[in-house]
C-alpha cells in the first residue's frame, strides 16, 4: 500500500457551450465586452448617415458624374494617407501591419478599391438609363450579395431571424422609393441591370473592407483602397471625355464636402466598424442611408417627403433592429477579440 500513489483528480474538458472562447460566449466577448466592438455599431450608423450626404453633394456638383466620383476619392486620399502615416508609429508593434509590404498585401488592398470604383461607375451610368428610385432600390440589394458572400467565404451562416430583418429592411427601401418607381421606360432594362451590378460591386466592397481590416488598421485600408479607386475613376473619366476642370470655389467646396465628409468620415467609420461586426449585418445597417438621404433631400434640395417614405424609413429601422438580434452571435471577418491595451492598431 505504501508504494501506491494517491489518485489525482482528472480535469475534465469544459463543455463546448461553457468555453469562454467559443460559440455565443466568444461572440459576446467580441460584440459586448470589447471596448472597440461596443463602438462599432454607433460608428456604422454614423457612417451610414455621413454617406447619405453623398447624393446631395453629387446633385450640387458642377462636374460630370464620373469626374465628381474621381474627385471624391482624389481629394480624400491625401487626408487618409496622412492619417495612415501618422498612425504607422503607433501601430508598428501591433499584430496588424502598418503598411503593405508584399505583392499580396497590395493586391489585397486593391480589392475594395476596385470594387468601390465599379460601384460608383455603374451607379452613375445606371442613372443615365433608369430612374433614381429604380437604381437606388436595386443598388440596395447589396446586403443579399454580402450575406451570400459572407456565408460562402467566411462561413457566417445567417439565422432565420437575420433573414427576416434583411427582408424587412429591403421592404422599407421599397416603400421609401415606391412613389418614384417606373416600369417600361426606354433603355430601362440596361439601367436596372447596372443597378444590380452596382449592388454586386458594393457587396464586394463591404466584404473586401472587412477582409482587409483583419490584416491592416482602418487608416491603411482606407488610404490604399481609395488610391486604387481614384486611378480607376480617373481613367474612366478621361475615356468618357469628361472635363476635370473645377469652375468655381463653390464647386470645389462641394467636392471637398463629398470627399471629406462622405468618404473620409462616412466610409472610414464603416471600415472601422466592419472589423467588429458581421459583414452581412453591416450591409443591412447601411440601408439606413436612403432614408437619411430622403430627409436630407427634403431639407436641403426641397424634394418632397411623403408619408409613405416616412413609413418606409420606420420599416427600415425595424428591419435593422431585427437583423441585429439575428446576428448577435456572429463576429466580423477578423473573428477574434481584440485587446486595446495590446493592440495599438485596432483603430
Amino acid at each position: 500500500m505504501a508504494g501506491l500513489r494517491p489518485l489525482r483528480p482528472v480535469a475534465r474538458p469544459m463543455p463546448q457551450s461553457s468555453r469562454p472562447d467559443s460559440g455565443p460566449n466568444r461572440a459576446s466577448a467580441v460584440l459586448g465586452e470589447d471596448r472597440q466592438a461596443r463602438r462599432a455599431l454607433p460608428l456604422l450608423l454614423l457612417g451610414a448617415v455621413l454617406i447619405a450626404f453623398a447624393p446631395v453633394f453629387v446633385k450640387l456638383s458642377a462636374l460630370e458624374p464620373t469626374a465628381t466620383a474621381f474627385y471624391r476619392a482624389a481629394l480624400a486620399w491625401p487626408v487618409l494617407m496622412a492619417v495612415a502615416l501618422a498612425s504607422a508609429r503607433r501601430a508598428s508593434t501591433g499584430p496588424r501591419r502598418s503598411r503593405p509590404e508584399t505583392l499580396r498585401d497590395h493586391l489585397m488592398l486593391a480589392v475594395p478599391g476596385l470594387a468601390f470604383a465599379g460601384d460608383l461607375g455603374c451607379w452613375h451610368w445606371a442613372l443615365q438609363f433608369t430612374s433614381v428610385a429604380n437604381s437606388t432600390v436595386l443598388a440596395n440589394l447589396a446586403p443579399v450579395f454580402v450575406t451570400a458572400g459572407a456565408w460562402a467565404l467566411f462561413g457566417q451562416r445567417p439565422t432565420w431571424l437575420f433573414v427576416a430583418g434583411l427582408l424587412t429592411a429591403l421592404g422599407g427601401v421599397g416603400l421609401l422609393m415606391a412613389d418614384s418607381l417606373s416600369v417600361g421606360a426606354p433603355g430601362q432594362i440596361v439601367g436596372d441591370g447596372l443597378g444590380v451590378v452596382t449592388a454586386v460591386f458594393y457587396g464586394a466592397y463591404i466584404l473586401g473592407i472587412g477582409w482587409c481590416r483583419s490584416r491592416f488598421p482602418t487608416a491603411v485600408v482606407m488610404a490604399w483602397s481609395t488610391l486604387h479607386t481614384a486611378w480607376v475613376l480617373l481613367l474612366v473619366s478621361l475615356l468618357a471625355g469628361e472635363s476635370l476642370a473645377i469652375p468655381t470655389l463653390y464647386a470645389l467646396s462641394i467636392l471637398i464636402g463629398l470627399a471629406w465628409l462622405s468618404h473620409v468620415g462616412g466610409q472610414g467609420s464603416i471600415a472601422f466598424a466592419l472589423a467588429h461586426l458581421p459583414p452581412a449585418f453591416g450591409s443591412v445597417s447601411l440601408l439606413l442611408q436612403p432614408a437619411v438621404a430622403a430627409i436630407l433631400g427634403w431639407l436641403i434640395l426641397s424634394e418632397p417627403l411623403t408619408p409613405l417614405q416616412a413609413v418606409g424609413g420606420i420599416v427600415i429601422l425595424c428591419g435593422i433592429v431585427v437583423a441585429r438580434r439575428g446576428s448577435a452571435h456572429q463576429t466580423g471577418v477578423a473573428a477574434r477579440p481584440s485587446n486595446p491595451a495590446r493592440d495599438p492598431s485596432s483603430a
